[in-house]
């Protein structure tokens, strides 16, 4: 999402701010995904091994 008419050129405050790089590193210690789907993913893979089980 760009907020400038120049192609190639954005600006992320999230990127500024160093939100992104918490995010990685939180994501990275404690194996919880920080995304919708990274979470919906996760559960899903529980979800299927607590019925086959694992293999």
């Amino acid at each position: 999402m760009s907020n400038t008419k120049i192609p190639g050129l954005s600006f992320s405050w999230k990127r500024a701010l160093g939100v992104t790089k918490v995010k990685r590193e939180f994501t990275k210690a404690t194996g919880i995904p920080t995304t919708k789907a990274g979470v919906e993913r996760k559960i899903g893979g529980a979800i299927i091994n607590a019925i086959f089980g694992k293999k």
